[in-house]
């Protein structure tokens, strides 16, 4: 967003399912009672985050409220005595960060409102409910037909979305349900194309999708009706739920799961595919298949909540294809959401961990040959086959589908290009998003084996091998210097004759006589070493270059005779230099 520039009325910039990470970094005693300070970091970028203070009580609170998801949680237990020591605390302190990091290892615990407002509750402290009611009842000023019957209270994962029992004033039998959502961060529709195209819904008709009655939306939100479905969705069909019942309650650990049988998979995933390519052709963007989004009428599934696209609402497998940078259009979105909802519908529960390296034993190969085309390691790393590649797959070629209805979703061509604009938008922030998490990825990969400690021994073994195989060049590149030293003094100096050498004036004789006394290997004339010890010595001092250039006073400027270097070298100079 440019600098200064205002967000867009009532639109959500927060995306609710990036992931939170809770760190206990420390605690502090105060008279009666202990406070943990906790980093908590969204998304992963380290500028994304912000401190808590919470109380052994307030993770009692949280630990209480999640018992409607029947999980055993690791908790640490109360302590009324003791409970002030130093190595209790940091005892507790390790069992409170365990406690954390299972519930954010639960795809459904760490989406839910609960843990939300526990670790962020600047932006979650608003309560949804009452300004859905309100919404609603402005609503009904205008549409007095309708009456509430009765809030159906977190039936679904997302928080900025909620649903209440309707019915109609002469029709008091019949039951509606109404659904009220914010907008998200991926509304990119005008305000006038987004209402134009939400007054669109209820003229969509096709076997394979849930009928709309009503639909209408503002600057802020979008309400929409539908009839009310006792049989509840496909999801709880497989894990035998009741669909009034809470979310977490219904599916985060169910007491009966039971997968489908081999037709009833391939029915209801042929049925599933031809909607998706139905929309698909019709350049409408769907992203929100999960199995709690089809609604089950008889043996017939029909797609749910189409309106979910078009208010910017991030999908329920969104921290799961994120990681995929291959999986980047709504498509293969959906593609992909479809290999999450096949395997639920195959084995009775989700998928543990995607990608899946190896799948459980199925009802038919061809299962697992779809299985493998969506959420396998490969096809995650390769990308996704298109709806039309599965529709040919012998899992779903040879189903008969049998329907008198004839689908229908006529939408102008105005809207139909404000719609592939968004759709645009859309997977531009998915990429965008996918190339900044490769990218830390990447980093932190390569720091956990900067910092590991093979790779400190290796660091050592090389930094010693650089280290003497300086010391040899270093002592090989030694001789060379000096040798051009003895050469000549450089090239300003004249030229001479080999056969004449230039004797040396006695200022430099002194110079020279100096230097080999102060030399290391430098070897004095009052050594009574014998000649063979001698050459010896010669031997070493070339190879080490001891004396850097022939001079009186020194054994290896003698033995060597210095009138053989210098025949015209005066008597005096030689004396004199004895002398210093």
């Amino acid at each position: 967003m440019a600098f200064m520039e205002k967000p867009p009325a009532g639109k959500v910039l927060l995306d609710d399912t990036v992931p939170l990470t809770a760190a206990v970094e420390a605690s502090q005693s105060l008279q009666s009672h202990t406070e943990y300070i906790i980093r908590v970091q969204r998304g992963i970028s380290t500028e994304n985050s912000w401190q808590i203070v919470r109380r052994y009580s307030d993770f009692d609170l949280l630990n209480n409220s999640l018992q409607i998801a029947g999980l055993s949680l690791p908790l640490p237990p109360k302590k009324l005595i003791g409970n002030m020591d130093r190595e209790f605390i940091a005892e507790r302190q390790r069992g409170l960060q365990n406690y954390l990091n299972v519930i954010m290892a639960n795809h459904v615990l760490s989406n839910c409102e609960l843990l939300k407002k526990f670790l962020d509750p600047n932006n979650y402290s608003a309560n949804y409910t009452e300004i859905a009611l309100q919404q609603v009842s402005m609503f009904f000023r205008s549409e007095p037909k309708w009456e509430v019957v009765e809030p159906l209270k977190d039936i679904g994962w997302r928080i900025r979305k909620k649903y209440f029992l309707m019915k109609i004033k002469n029709q008091p039998k019949e039951r509606l349900v109404l659904s009220w959502a914010d907008l998200g961060p991926d509304k990119y529709l005008t305000d006038k194309d987004f209402q134009c195209i939400i007054k669109l819904l209820p003229s969509c008709v096709h076997p394979y999708i849930y009928r709309v009655t009503f639909a209408t939306a503002n600057e802020s939100s979008a309400l929409l009706i539908r009839t009310f479905n006792e049989k509840g969705t496909l999801k709880d069909l497989i894990y035998k739920a009741k669909p009034k019942d809470p979310f977490l309650k219904k599916y985060c650990n169910p007491k009966k799961t039971q997968g489908l049988e081999l037709q009833q998979i391939k029915t209801y995933g042929r049925q599933i595919l031809e909607v998706l390519k139905f929309l698909h052709d019709k350049g409408f963007p769907y992203g929100h298949l999960h199995a709690a989004n089809v609604m089950m009428d008889g043996n017939t599934c029909r797609l749910l909540d189409l309106e979910n696209s078009l208010l910017g609402l991030p999908s329920f497998y969104r921290s799961y294809f994120t990681q995929f940078r291959k999986i980047n259009t709504l498509e293969s979105i959906d593609v992909h959401c479809f290999g999450h909802l096949l395997y639920e519908m195959t084995y009775g529960r989700p998928p543990d961990s995607v990608p899946v390296d190896s799948f459980p034993p199925a009802p038919s190969m061809a299962v697992v040959a779809v299985l493998e085309s969506t959420l396998s390691c490969e096809a995650c790393k390769n990308g996704m086959p298109t709806v039309s590649r599965l529709l040919q797959m012998p899992l779903f070629s040879d189903v008969l589908l049998t329907t008198s209805e004839k689908p229908q979703f006529k939408i102008p061509t105005k809207l139909k290009e404000a719609l592939r604009i968004a759709k645009e938008c859309i997977e531009k922030r998915l990429i965008e998003e996918q190339k900044q998490i490769h990218q830390h990825r990447r980093l932190t990969r390569a720091q956990s084996h900067h910092g590991s400690e093979e790779e400190r021994k290796r660091r050592k073994i090389l930094a010693r091998k650089k280290s003497k195989r300086s010391a040899v060049e270093n002592s090989e590149e030694q001789p060379v210097k000096h040798n051009s030293n003895n050469s000549g003094s450089g090239a300003s100096s004249p030229l001479t004759s080999p056969s004449s050498p230039t004797p040396p004036s006695t200022a430099e004789a002194n110079r020279l006589t100096r230097r080999c006394k102060e030399a290391v290997f430098c070897i004095t004339s009052t050594s009574s070493a014998s000649s063979t010890s001698t050459s010896r010595s010669l031997d070493n001092l070339r190879l080490r270059d001891a004396c850097p250039a022939p001079a009186p006073g020194c054994e290896w400027c003698e033995s060597w005779s210095l009138a053989q270097f210098y025949p015209e070298f005066p008597k005096g100079n030689f004396e004199e230099s004895q002398n210093l």
